[in-house]
């Protein structure tokens, strides 16, 4: 297997909406992101992920974008992102940035002049038809939008304000290619690229036999043709990394993308678990675990992930986020960064921050949500239910602003913020786990010294142990002789069970654990989260 840095890199997500506001008009900025990057850098990650900061209305947090080549004024001016990319380099580290080129805004002015008329020379820069098909887009119930002005409908996957763009046009392609040239020539180290297996339509658009499975929307023929192309235009031309957001994804799938001699993409986010797994299912995440391990190990490079700017935060989902709150951020910040794969830090999880209930609907700002919620009660469902219902997926759980103190707003603006701080912030915050020895924050530290210290940790092997086991995840990472057992507990009972026949707890040394551990005659009794790794003798 190849070694590249990227595989060994941990990467730390910046929702910089949400992060850190100086000029106190509420939302973060990106001289916010300068001015913690010297917080960033200690927790030792190696890549920042930016989320979108290109000139946008805004209408989905920057996923709109209106001007591929500019600054959003909210998030600050080229300027100022040219010395954070400039001070993060400085401090040893690389940032990538998200790609959104699946749609635009219906802003942009290449949709402007594709609207004004059928006979415009940018008029096939989007997806126009006389007559709608029966999909559904993300948002909305419909992927079509009609357009007065030419008597057509635009497609889009997502919002109506963001019209896909047509990917069977050469033309888009090279103007594409040019502008994500325009940000490498900068220096930036790579691209998240959003949605990127929805490029490719399905010829003719037929209609779905089942709408409400919207999985035609990705994967379709001409994807890896499209990839390949940007690859050998643009990408193996700069030392960066890539990793690809790919729903509906198989494993088989996952290996087109990122097969190591295919010349395509990097490594990518599956969402077999953040999206298909709404609470903590023990025995489905193993099966998800080892069937991609089993396709994709030795082919081509996996991400681990639990939450990030789409899904709610993970101690709120997954463990438990009052009484065991700092057990189990521990406990699945430890299965992260021992499962093979890249891990992602998404920001906040690192002290952990919960997932927020607000009390109505409008106090959230997330797109998809507000459009659900419409179109379910435009049905005739009670508005209270459909709330409620809405409550524990939705996107505004992780995009609640970072806490960072227990000052007014949690340290994160002088002015009104954009969205409601989580109101646990005076207790959950940066300046509390900074003073304490034994939070969250150093804990993720450790884990990330590890795993530079360690290449097992990153290119060691995975077997997983006691697979049946309803609240023990226990697997062994193996390179070069070297053998850890990692032992988790992921549930809020204390369990008791004999370590697997095929190792032995003899002479093993505990590298890092969440409580103290006392000797064990023989038998793991793992507290309610308890996450053990030892190395075997």
């Amino acid at each position: 297997m190849k070694r590249t840095w990227w595989k060994e890199a941990v990467v730390y997500q910046v929702y910089w909406r949400s992060f850190n506001d100086t000029n106190g008009d509420g939302y973060g900025d990106l001289e916010g992101v300068i001015q913690k990057l010297d917080y960033i850098r200690d927790l030792g990650v190696d890549v920042i992920w930016l989320n979108p900061c290109y000139g946008s209305p805004d209408v989905d947090n920057g996923y709109d974008i209106a001007d591929y080549r500019s600054i959003m004024p909210k998030a600050g001016t080229m300027d100022t992102f040219e010395r954070l990319l400039q001070e993060t380099h400085a401090r040893g580290m690389k940032l990538i940035m998200d790609l959104v080129v699946n749609h635009t805004s219906d802003q942009h002015p290449w949709f402007t002049e594709s609207r004004s008329a059928k006979d415009h020379p940018k008029r096939d820069y989007y997806i126009w038809r006389k007559e709608p098909n029966n999909w559904r887009s993300y948002f909305t119930p419909s992927t079509w939008e009609y357009d007065e002005t030419t008597g057509e409908y635009y497609f889009h996957s997502f919002a109506v304000q963001q019209p896909d763009l047509n990917w069977d046009n050469p033309r888009v392609r090279e103007e594409i290619y040019d502008m994500m040239r325009f940000w490498l020539d900068k220096g930036i180290d790579g691209f998240r690229m959003d949605v990127i297996n929805l490029l490719a339509k399905q010829a003719g658009f037929p209609d779905a036999a089942n709408p409400d499975d919207i999985s035609y929307l990705g994967n379709n023929p001409g994807i890896h043709e499209y990839l390949q192309e940007m690859h050998d235009k643009v990408l193996r031309h700069y030392d960066i990394f890539t990793v690809g957001e790919i729903p509906f994804v198989t494993p088989e799938d996952g290996v087109l993308y990122v097969g190591e001699e295919r010349g395509e993409l990097h490594t990518l986010f599956h969402f077999e678990v953040c999206d298909y797994m709404a609470h903590w299912d023990m025995q489905r995440f193993k099966e998800i675990q080892k069937r991609w391990y089993e396709g994709m190990w030795g082919k081509g490079w996996n991400s681990q992930f639990l939450n990030n700017h789409d899904h709610t935060r993970v101690v709120t989902r997954f463990g438990n986020d009052t009484a065991y709150r700092v057990e189990s951020a521990k406990c699945f910040a430890t299965l992260l960064h021992t499962l093979p794969g890249m891990p992602y830090i998404y920001q906040g999880e690192e002290i952990g921050m919960t997932g927020v209930r607000f009390d109505s609907i409008d106090d959230y700002n997330d797109i998809a949500m507000k459009n659900k919620y419409k179109e379910e009660v435009g049905k005739g469902r009670d508005p209270q239910e459909v709330f409620a219902s809405l409550l524990h997926l939705a996107r505004d759980n992780s995009r609640t602003p970072m806490q960072w103190d227990d000052s007014a707003n949690g340290g994160f603006t002088a002015g009104t913020p954009w969205m409601k701080v989580n109101p646990n912030y005076r207790d959950i915050n940066v300046s509390a786990a900074l003073s304490d020895p034994n939070s969250i924050f150093y804990y993720y530290k450790t884990l990330i010294q590890l795993r530079k210290q360690h290449p097992v940790m990153v290119y060691g092997s995975y077997e997983p142990l006691l697979e049946e086991h309803e609240q023990i995840y226990t697997y062994t990472r193996s390179l070069d002789g070297e053998k850890w057992l990692i032992v988790l507990n992921i549930s809020e009972q204390t369990v008791a069970c004999e370590p697997p026949a095929s190792v032995s707890l003899a002479g093993a040394e505990l590298l890092i654990g969440n409580y103290a551990v006392e000797s064990d005659a023989g038998v793991l009794r793992l507290k309610p989260y308890e996450a053990r790794v030892y190395r075997l003798a």
